[in-house]
């Protein structure tokens, strides 16, 4: 396992996309574990999904904060993509970590909306580099996605594999966005640490993603469509094990070394977070209906299959994702291990209270 070599007691952490789903936890454990930390969350709340999950998010981590008097927590509403704004807020607070989460995520939103990804994913992610360079950090954390394997026959997906045939832009924005920083930790030495998460799940989380999606349409009594005939499979990871990986890759900064001609070899990584247990989305489904009649949001007597619709695969999905963690387990010392049923159960128990 890789030593820490990052302290993060008492360091200024900037946190993009800090209202989004993944952020939002992240900024909750690190309020909870690190004694004196600094963190400055942006976001721009835009209305890509609804707005109220994203202020609920804001408003759990404010209420936490009395309980943490230690901690510093500053919001600031902006967007990644406005450089003024990015430059200023490195320069007036002067982070040592960076975790960019801020994105525009979503595959199937990106082929009516490129425009979108363009702006956060590409000029937003170029802007926290420039800042980054410009303001040097002691390490760079940012969010890829499983999705730059594209339709990869090989599984598990390992990091070694190439991954230069996208089926998204989403993830052709993902994918620039390892290679920017790249880029920029080979000419500026700037530690930088991609993450390429695996279908993230959980309470508060978004509701463009299925088990969210699914749960509204069948409170509703629509008629849900599970893609590829019910042949897809992925591998569901519960978001406090993608935070739990965040927060060991922040301590764990790659190193800052030169090669045998003496110029620096780019402190470079990158690492996928999965639960390397993909599930079958039939079987999810049947989870999740257990779960929401288990959490009394729909009735026991509750109709699925009138309500389950089996549909051919969509442009730019892929029939399988499957991570290959070796790497993380080997570096980091930590696995994702939290089953479906026990993510599901706290999705569906938190729906409950969330929307009564």
């Amino acid at each position: 396992m890789r030593e820490i070599n990052i302290d993060l007691k008492g360091k200024t952490v900037l946190v993009t996309g800090a209202a989004g789903f993944i952020g939002a936890n992240l900024v909750t454990q690190l309020m909870k574990t690190v004694k004196d930390v600094n963190i400055i969350g942006v976001d721009s709340l835009n209305d890509y999904y609804d707005v109220s999950i994203k202020e609920y998010r804001l408003s759990s981590i404010n209420e936490l904060l009395n309980s943490y008097p230690s901690v510093s927590w500053n919001f600031v509403k902006g967007n990644i993509a406005d450089k003024a704004l990015i430059d200023k807020l490195f320069e007036e607070y002067k982070p040592s970590v960076v975790v960019n989460l801020a994105a525009q995520a979503g595959v199937r939103y990106s082929i009516t909306n490129p425009g979108a990804y363009i702006e956060a994913n590409i000029v937003g992610f170029y802007n926290i580099l420039e800042a980054c360079r410009h303001n040097p950090v002691e390490h760079l954390v940012y969010a890829s996605s499983s999705s730059v394997y594209g339709s990869n026959k090989k599984v598990p997906y390992s990091t070694d594999d190439k991954v230069d045939n996208p089926v998204s832009l989403y993830a052709a924005t993902k994918k620039s966005n390892e290679l920017m920083a790249h880029a920029y930790s080979k000419l500026y030495n700037i530690p930088s640490t991609g993450l390429r998460f695996f279908t993230v799940y959980g309470p508060a989380g978004r509701p463009d993603m299925a088990y969210f999606g699914f749960t509204n349409k069948l409170l509703k009594g629509e008629t849900i469509e599970i893609f590829n005939y019910g042949n897809c499979k992925r591998d569901f990871t519960y978001v406090d094990d993608i935070v739990e990986g965040i927060k060991r890759v922040m301590e764990r900064a790659p190193e800052k070394r030169d090669g045998e001609d003496g110029l620096p070899i780019p402190p470079y990584a990158v690492y996928n977070i999965g639960n390397s247990n993909p599930e079958n989305l039939l079987d999810f489904v049947s989870i999740l209906q257990e779960e929401l009649i288990e959490a009394g949001v729909l009735p026991s007597d509750y109709d699925f299959e009138a309500h389950k619709r089996l549909v051919p695969m969509q442009a730019g999905d892929v029939p399988i994702t499957f991570a290959d963690t070796s790497a993380l387990e080997k570096d980091m010392g930590f696995k994702p291990n939290t089953s479906l049923r026990q993510g599901l159960q706290a999705f569906a128990q938190w729906y409950k209270k969330f929307y009564g």
